[in-house]
């Protein structure tokens, strides 16, 4: 019997940390594993923080568990991936260790030190010219600022500036490298060059550019397994990292989202849109990301930061299940009557809301059901995604058909919501874990290329990534007016209620 060639895909992310272990012949997902977590308790307004060493344990956990699920041997294994969370801000002292814990992309503590930097380089034009990218809150340039204005002690012990998937890469095998991807997502790269923005450096400390890491591109590995945790892991030091990426780069690889005019929206925790590019996409506005993906080419993209974290609000007032969640949903008319939910709750990144709340809109007697908030909490963290969507549509990204992952995209009814609020077929993938499974493909890439197999990821993803045809969705005409109204009201009252949040937070606190 041939020795299998097996591969592992990790997505390191907010709630849990995920491993699949996928056949490098038919691509197929032969054993995965999940360890959950949570966030730091007890922390002020704004802050998400979670510790770098509960990444590293749920990532040996997840791996063990499913490499024993398949009964992998030791001498299988050729090949690691890694999808992190985006924009956490992992510092790192002079001897390799975790100085505090991390920030991550939710934390919205850091909305001054956003404004601070942008005026130093002389406000939001200037900042789009420089690095594609407006600085907002969730992006890793402000935690930098933040530490070094109220944690200075530690700012001093700062030696090494990581993010979320480098700090596992760091741990695989003891090189502290960046691929271009998520180091866009830092608000420090020149994403047009690829290079690390000087100016933007100088407007946080003119000795950053000493704590950043080499630059890799995406084709390149991070390295091999160190003899430490080869050990830990009960793996061979010849196992090749891959540089990994973002959880939405690695998304867009485990979607088929490789070449233009593809687009995936995932509906998690956050909600992300995004496109794959081949020159970059900078919005004049700021409002959409003009990141680099993890194939070497770039991905423009839409985050807002609430969605599940939206409908499981709902779903556990009303002590329902998923499924009860979704029946009450789908006996209400599309637009919910009326009913609208801005599902800013913990602040917004898209809108730019860093202080916003949740409202409901259109609450009388008529929408009281339960029934009601369970379809407008789903409807209306989808407007609140469209808003992106049109806004790419400006910039010239032409969907036909959106690939759809996580949570969201597991309901039937909330599918067919997405295809008429979005107009546009709607899709979901035989493998749901859109990232992990990308992590393991990039990883198969940069095997290949090391053996001096050269090939490209359009030609790994055509091959390997399935869509389930039996869970697509079409838009219904008859809705499509109906959520163009809500979809008017949502971004009307967005940005009117702006003011309205900063001067609620004025007023609690005090």
């Amino acid at each position: 019997m041939a020795t299998r060639q097996l591969f592992i895909g990790i997505d390191s992310g907010t709630q849990s940390t995920k491993a699949l272990v996928v056949d490098g012949t038919s691509g197929n997902v032969l054993a995965e594993s999940a360890a959950a977590y949570g966030l730091i308790p007890g922390l002020g307004a704004g802050a998400k923080e979670q510790h770098p060493h509960t990444w590293k344990e749920a990532t040996k956990r997840s791996i063990t568990r499913a490499l024993k699920a398949c009964k992998a041997k030791k001498e299988e294994v050729v090949g690691i991936g890694v999808s992190g969370q985006q924009h956490g801000f992992v510092p790192m002292d002079k001897h390799g260790e975790v100085i505090r814990p991390a920030k991550l992309w939710c934390d919205t503590s850091t909305a001054k030190e956003c404004e601070e930097i942008m005026e130093r380089l002389g406000g939001s034009k200037a900042t789009l010219k420089a690095l594609g990218n407006a600085i907002l809150p969730g992006f890793t340039a402000s935690k930098i600022l933040w530490l070094k204005k109220h944690e200075p002690k530690n700012y001093k012990k700062l030696a090494t500036i990581l993010l979320p998937h480098d700090y596992l890469n760091h741990w695989f095998t003891g090189r502290a490298v960046m691929e271009y991807g998520d180091a866009s997502g830092t608000a420090l790269l020149n994403v047009r060059t690829r290079t690390w923005c000087e100016s933007a450096l100088k407007a946080i400390d003119p000795g950053l550019k000493q704590k950043l890491p080499e630059l890799i591109s995406s084709d390149q590995p991070a390295g091999h397994l160190q003899a430490s945790t080869a050990k830990e892991l009960g793996l061979s030091t010849k196992v090749w990292v891959s540089a990994g990426g973002g959880d939405n780069m690695m998304g867009a690889i485990g979607t088929g989202n490789t070449r233009p005019g593809m687009v995936t929206a995932s509906f998690g925790t956050s909600g992300t849109i995004y496109a794959c590019a081949g020159k970059p996409v900078v919005d004049p506005k700021g409002e959409i990301a003009a990141f680099c993906d993890s194939t070497n080419q770039w991905l423009p993209l839409l985050c807002t930061m609430n969605v599940t974290v939206a409908t499981e609000l709902v779903r556990s007032e009303l002590g329902w299940s998923h499924e009860q969640f979704s029946r009450a949903a789908a006996k209400v008319p599309a637009g919910s009557d009326g009913l609208l939910l801005l599902p800013y709750l913990e602040g917004e990144r898209t809108p730019n809301i860093p202080h916003g709340t949740g409202v409901w809109l259109g609450y009388r007697a008529a929408t009281a059901s339960p029934g009601h908030r369970a379809r407008a909490a789903m409807e209306g963290v989808t407007l609140g995604m469209n808003y992106g969507l049109n806004r790419l549509r400006k910039l010239g990204v032409r969907p036909s058909q959106i690939r759809v992952t996580g949570g969201g995209a597991r309901s039937k009814v909330w599918r067919q919501i997405m295809a008429d609020v979005f107009q546009t077929e709607v899709i979901t993938l035989k493998v749901s874990e859109g990232a992990a499974y990308g992590a393991a493909l990039q990883a198969m890439w940069c095997w290949h290329n090391q053996q001096g197999k050269s090939t490209s990821i359009d030609t790994l993803t055509d091959r390997f990534v399935r869509v389930h045809r039996q869970e697509r969705a079409t838009p219904n005409p008859k809705h499509a007016s109906v959520y163009q109204e809500l979809q008017s009201m949502q971004d009307t009252s967005g940005k009117a209620l702006l003011r309205l949040f900063d001067q609620h937070r004025s007023f609690t606190q005090g």
